[in-house]
């Protein structure tokens, strides 16, 4: 049974191989420290963080993320160390919170290698805080403990490592920041395994991302960072660094997964490769059941070969950064240099390789990009309806299908590096988690010259747009979309939906017509996990629905009181497992006065945003991910005929 702390209290450990999760509202940094039996931290080498982030038997995140995994094997700690305080701290940074108190409350988890949780812990009553002492564990006469701390200081990073007596810690903070900040700590993970042909190999179970998110995507979304296509898209690789860092050793720039072996025989269908060029794409080069499914895992693939391309290029530039200082401090070292020219000329000759070496990372990534780029281009015009997006001429031919597809498209992705190769975000179905389209004002470009009225409404319309790829891509009369709009302001929004009658009725308004749609949801929630639980299925009443439900809630939390509040959580974390999905439009400062009451629902959703946001990460190496939403083209009534053909297979019967 998980162990659910409050500040000061403690739990045993049964087991000595750990994972502490934490999952955030927003990127943070994640670092520990290791003490003595009165507490007392030797040193930096004593602290694992983004920088340095392994120790004997400790290893932490090595970059700022809404989601980590710390690893701890307890007994492979140093005799000496009798204390593992878990640190957490806000990244600096232009349009990053800079307190606790704007964010989210941590949530902080200790489980074992299986995943099951044996203590948790809610870092509530944060308000001015940039840094937090999360949890401790500690040797008590031979077992270990946890303990829940929840220790916030004002003055950021530097006075939590001074207060545990660090030498030297405003020092060692901004070096730690400093990591974050130029991503000297990314790397990537081993290579997958590959056939002995060499063909690239698909991973058909590799989770999708949610987004957040988180699990991504996206991901998910990615939740927030958020995890970014369909479960949570945040995860912590082992690291392989994408070049040797031994002064003088050679360098590898080829993308583990194209560049270091033969290309794969090109399909029948495929013209034949020029020697020594990679086969030409072709949709539906995975493994796979079906079409549908062999493109989701293809799509997948591609977006991870794009993370670990991006994350090989990057810790490629960090190294020739690196070794160019590393050259020009041994320089400037020597007395010798600074007579006459040698300083000079070693100072050119430092830079100059650090050029070449760049200049060899950015061909090999071009190369990586184009290849992509054009596997891309034969993907997307074969993709279903499911998985295109609205000017795609697959929607012309639409028509109401027989059976649910394996994943939904979403949104994009895609990063700086190459910000025309889109890759499909694609989540699940049946949905596993609900999505929150956070109409908030973000640090993003493309949200700072839109004021708060446009994003509210361009949540809605991203809402609807959302609610009718759904409605589309379930079979005729299993899946029903209820609408909460309080004060009605979101009726030019809802017009495709209203329009087209697809609504299992009007949208509710008012605190009465709030309170009517949440105690109908909720009550068949209640049903028909009493049927499930009891085995007995076929004693749902007559006039229970059982298809698929859609709620969309605008304009959160105007209109609700507690009771509704508890209820939409409810509906939140007990309604996907039977059917009851939530599609919320909000923005969090909206609710702030309900506290860290409700972290544990914005934690459950999926963040989208209705603009372009790079707040999604993927679950390989935790690239920050932009987001963008799927709109139709400008004049484009794509959406209402796709609605118009659903309502009348829905009137026709059709099934």
């Amino acid at each position: 049974m998980t162990a659910e702390l409050v500040r000061g209290q403690n739990h045993t450990l049964p087991q000595t191989r750990l994972e502490i999760r934490v999952s955030a509202g927003s990127p943070v940094v994640a670092g520990a420290t290791l003490g003595d039996e009165r507490g007392t931290v030797h040193g930096a080498e004593w602290i694992v963080h983004p920088g340095s982030p392994q120790l004997p038997g400790l290893e932490v995140s090595r970059q700022a993320a809404a989601d980590h995994r710390l690893a701890v094997d307890l007994d492979a700690l140093p005799d000496a160390v009798h204390r593992v305080t878990v640190l957490l701290a806000l990244p600096l940074g232009t349009g990053r919170p800079v307190t606790f108190g704007s964010v989210a409350a941590p949530f902080v988890a200790v489980t074992g290698l299986d995943g099951t949780e044996i203590a948790t812990f809610t870092l509530t009553g944060l308000e001015a805080e940039s840094a937090v002492t999360a949890l401790e564990l500690y040797r008590r006469q031979g077992a270990w403990k946890v303990r829940a701390v929840g220790q916030g200081y004002a003055a950021g990073l530097a006075e939590m490592l001074a207060d545990q007596g660090v030498a030297r810690a405003a020092e060692l903070a901004a070096s730690i920041q400093e990591a974050v900040a130029s991503g000297i700590a990314r790397s990537v993970t081993p290579p997958p395994p590959r056939t002995p042909d060499g063909e690239r190999v698909r991973h058909p179970s590799r989770p999708a991302p949610a987004a957040g998110g988180g699990q991504p995507p996206v991901p998910p979304a990615t939740g927030d960072r958020y995890p970014a296509p369909g479960s949570d898209p945040l995860g912590e690789p082992s690291p392989a660094p994408a070049a040797d860092p031994t002064p003088g050793g050679p360098i590898n720039y080829a993308h583990p997964r194209r560049q270091t072996s033969a290309p794969p025989p090109p399909p029948p269908s495929a013209p034949p490769a020029a020697p020594g060029q990679p086969a030409q794409p072709v949709a539906g080069d995975a493994t796979g059941w079906s079409m549908d499914e062999r493109l989701y895992n293809q799509i997948w693939g591609m977006f991870e070969d794009l993370a670990r391309a991006v994350a090989a290029y990057r810790s490629a530039v960090d190294f020739a950064e690196s070794r160019m200082d590393q050259e020009l401090d041994r320089t400037l070292s020597d007395p010798r240099s600074r007579i006459g020219g040698a300083g000079d000329r070693a100072r050119e000759a430092a830079r100059a390789k650090r050029d070449e070496l760049t200049t060899r990372a950015r061909e090999a990534l071009d190369r990586d990009l184009a290849q992509l780029a054009a596997e891309s281009a034969v993907v997307e015009p074969a993709l279903p309806a499911a998985y295109a997006g609205w000017d795609n001429p697959v929607w012309h031919g639409y028509r109401v299908p027989m059976e649910i597809p394996m994943a939904l498209r979403i949104g994009d992705l895609h990063l700086p590096e190459r910000a025309d190769l889109r890759i499909p975000l694609l989540v699940r179905l049946p949905l596993e988690r609900g999505i929150w389209i956070d109409s908030g004002r973000t640090a993003s470009e493309a949200s700072a010259p839109t004021d708060g009225d446009q994003l509210r409404r361009l949540g809605m319309e991203t809402a609807v747009a959302l609610a009718a790829r759904l409605l589309a891509v379930y079979p005729a009369d299993e899946f029903s979309v209820h609408v909460i709009d309080p004060a009605g302001s979101a009726a030019a929004a809802l017009a495709p939906l209203t329009g087209s009658g697809v609504l299992a009725g009007p949208p509710a308004a008012g605190a009465g017509g709030v309170a009517s749609v949440l105690a109908h949801l909720t009550r068949r929630v209640d049903l028909v996990q009493m049927a499930i639980r009891a085995g007995a299925a076929d004693s749902l009443p007559p006039d229970l629905d059982t298809g698929e439900q859609l709620l969309i809630v605008n304009d959160f939390p105007h209109g609700f009181d507690d009771r509704a509040v508890t209820q939409l959580r409810y509906l939140a974390d007990e309604g996907p497992a039977v059917g009851v999905h939530l599609l919320m439009v909000a923005d969090r400062e909206d609710a702030r006065a309900y506290g860290p009451v409700l972290d544990p629902l914005w934690r459950s959703l999926l963040r989208i945003t209705p603009v372009a946001d790079d707040h999604l990460a993927d679950p390989w190496v935790g690239h920050a991910w932009t987001y963008e939403p799927l709109r139709a083209p400008q004049g484009s009534r794509v959406v209402e005929q796709v609605l118009a053909l659903v309502a009348a297979a829905r009137g026709a019967g059709y099934r």
